[in-house]
């Protein structure tokens, strides 16, 4: 089954590319951002307007309130539903986002990852290391899972921990998961197009103006809004979504409002940085340099007769 995908940093013109992509090959979009599927948040989160989604059918958006809980599985279970439903009716899933870790749970092949924890037990590994040394942890490994225990050094603790974690959880080897991975085939033919600046300062700059322009659409007002609305607790997962925390200390009086703005500039850079690690990672991606190069023509060229 074959899927499109849109990624990369904040400001790169994803929403505008991945609109275009779906009027051209009869497609559908669904959100790939972990703040988007929050109703109310929708200036800060950068969600596509009444008239964008008005073009193109959009799925997986405005589908929780900013007190509900949702996860990487939640999301998982809902875009693979998404694109049976859109596949059933002849059209294209197109993928817009950049929240890699949920891309992730959808077209890569299964992973034991997000299934196999158990707090407790890595708690209790963890204070057992400290008290009886990091050889201590590693020799448990090395009776259940000696492969793994080869190549995983005694100090990465963390790491030596979570294989014996995913040992208790499951029953199985993390050296037996990894091979069972690479011989399973992704669910998806996905062709995903990785947009991004060549230019690192020219990505601030879009960055810059991305968040003057939310400030003069109203985005202390939609913070306020919430804030009062007592949806912006940080018990709630959305809370901490940026462009929300960063200025919230502005809405309460705690700083002035060009402090905060400069606070949110920063983060998104912060965060910018982070999604350009992420998706640098993930050698099939096409990289389409929206600052060198026309992202539509580029696209088209990458997909060429493409057939979902």
């Amino acid at each position: 089954m074959k899927i499109i995908a849109i990624v990369g940093p904040t400001a790169v013109g994803k929403t505008a590319l991945a609109i275009e992509l779906a009027k051209r090959y009869n497609g559908e979009i669904i959100s790939c951002d972990s703040m988007q599927v929050y109703k109310g948040m929708n200036i800060g989160t950068a969600k596509p307007t009444r008239e964008e989604m008005a073009q193109v059918k959009h799925h997986l958006v405005d589908i929780k309130e900013p007190n509900e809980s949702f996860s990487c599985a939640d999301y998982a279970a809902l875009a693979k539903k998404a694109i049976a439903d859109i596949q059933k009716r002849g059209k294209t899933p197109i993928f817009c986002g950049g929240t890699g870790l949920y891309l992730d749970s959808v077209i890569e092949i299964p992973s034991f990852c997000e299934t196999a924890k158990d707090e407790e037990y890595r708690s209790y590994l963890e204070n057992y290391a400290k008290e009886n040394g990091n050889e201590s942890v590693h020799n448990m490994l090395k009776e259940i899972d000696p492969e793994s225990a080869e190549i995983t050094h005694a100090n990465n603790v963390k790491r030596v921990i979570r294989a014996l974690e995913i040992y208790k959880c499951t029953g199985v080897t993390k050296s037996e998961w990894d091979r069972r991975s690479k011989e399973t085939k992704p669910p998806y033919d996905a062709t995903v197009l990785f947009l991004t600046c060549e230019d690192r300062e020219e990505m601030y700059r879009r960055i810059d103006r991305r968040v003057d322009i939310m400030m003069a659409e109203g985005l202390m007002f939609e913070v306020r809004g919430l804030y009062e609305g007592g949806l912006l607790d940080p018990k709630y997962t959305s809370s901490g979504a940026i462009g929300y925390k960063e200025l919230l200390p502005a809405v309460t009086g705690q700083c002035p409002v060009d402090v905060a703005v400069a606070e949110l500039k920063m983060a998104t850079r912060h965060y910018a940085k982070r999604q350009l690690t992420w998706f640098n990672k993930k050698k099939s991606y096409q990289k389409i340099y929206v600052d060198k190069e026309n992202p539509l023509e580029k696209a088209m060229e990458i997909l060429g007769d493409f057939n979902g």
